[in-house]
């Protein structure tokens, strides 16, 4: 039977379309899904005939493994408990995302073995598993109810170009798929790019959307530094933080990206666009540091995601964080190590604000010596 083919863009219930692209993969029929990148054709993992078909309709060896969609960055740690801290990094910032990671996987851990035999062998053959978190709501929806994680690959013929609209996936594969979900042309029309990633460094497997200097950012160490305002305090640690980190790796500070680190400053009650404080600029100038440009941005959702070390001027800038952000909690620390707070110098002296930089300085020099910046 030719497959049933629902326009996304003109349905009106999309929790009917769903519920039936869960019901075929529990059935282990085929569902082809539009992605980001390009459409995939899927199989539930908990179904060894579903995954065995996809192999069939592609044509596609045995020993070419299948990755696996999962619902969210977080459930990584479900089917990778020790992905590594540079998988962690990508896995927070490009997830969701076009972005496949490849990491080592250990069969007797997490919830690959659980899945059945000849589904482990399909997606996780060799010691390593990919896994992808697809940036298209119907995907994540239908994951969200489905029991366990969607077998995903191209919707094409081996050796074929990927399809990258719902029409030429329907003329690829035909009647050999249950269920076409159309929601027009791919935003990217590219596949993903496929990252293998340990703790400290990524390799990149096969090129895709994510080109090399966008996945060398991604790949990068993120230091935010947070205040309440960011026109004084978080500004100055941040360009002595710079400073301090390029000391470290014996680099020019206009090098630390490079070298894979990027330092920022924020604050939790900031107004975005606003100067330093004029003392904070002086104080700066007076250790050869420039302020001058600083520009004041807000703490934002995005900020936390990216960040891998928060460190903030006080514990109730750090309590007010983790409220709002609890997961961000482990990333979270003040930024004296002893977890008192830095002095707010806001509407004082030029010499209050002297002593509130001697107080980040010192701390700071505690705090660079202790992360691994390599």
């Amino acid at each position: 039977m030719p497959p049933i083919v629902i326009d996304l863009r003109q349905a009106d219930d999309s929790r009917d379309v769903v519920h039936r692209a869960v019901q075929c993969l529990a059935e282990g029929a085929l569902v082809v899904f539009p992605t980001e990148t390009v459409y995939g054709l899927g199989a539930s993992a908990r179904s060894p005939e579903g995954v065995q078909k996809i192999f069939d309709v592609k044509g596609r060896s045995a020993h070419t493994p299948l990755a696996l969609a999962i619902k969210s960055a977080e459930e990584v740690l479900d089917y990778v408990p020790q992905p590594g801290r540079m998988a962690q990094r990508l896995a927070r910032r490009c997830w969701p995302g076009p972005i496949t990671l490849v990491m080592d996987h250990d069969a007797q851990q997490g919830l690959v073995g659980q899945l059945p035999e000849s589904v482990r062998r399909a997606v996780a053959p060799n010691g390593t598993i990919g896994l992808r978190v697809p940036a298209h709501d119907i995907v994540l929806d239908v994951l969200r109810m489905l029991t366990g994680p969607i077998a995903l690959t191209s919707a094409n013929r081996t050796d074929q170009p990927a399809a990258v609209t719902a029409q030429q996936a329907v003329e690829e594969l035909g009647d050999d798929v249950a269920l076409v979900l159309d929601d027009g042309p791919c935003r990217y029309g590219q596949p993903s790019t496929v990252v293998r990633a340990t703790d400290s460094e990524y390799e990149c497997l096969r090129a895709g959307v994510v080109g090399p200097s966008a996945m060398d950012r991604f790949a990068s160490m993120i230091v935010l530094l947070v205040c309440t305002g960011n026109t004084c305090r978080s500004p100055m640690a941040e360009v002595m933080f710079r400073r301090l980190a390029a000391e470290k790796l014996n680099c020019q500070e206009a090098e630390l990206e490079q070298r894979g680190v990027i330092v920022a400053s924020a604050g939790i009650a900031a107004v975005a666009g606003c100067g330093p404080s004029r003392e904070a600029v002086e104080v700066m100038q007076e250790k050869q540091l420039d302020l001058g440009k600083h520009e004041s941005q807000p703490f934002t959702d995005r900020l936390v995601k990216d960040a891998d070390v928060i460190l903030t001027m006080t514990s109730s800038h750090r309590q007010a964080i983790m409220r709002r952000w609890p997961d961000a909690a482990p990333r979270t620390h003040t930024l004296r190590p002893d977890g008192r707070d830095i002095d707010d110098p806001i509407g004082g002296t030029t010499a209050l604000y002297r002593h509130c930089a001697e107080q980040i300085e010192d701390s700071l020099r505690l705090r660079v010596a202790e992360f691994d910046l390599g």
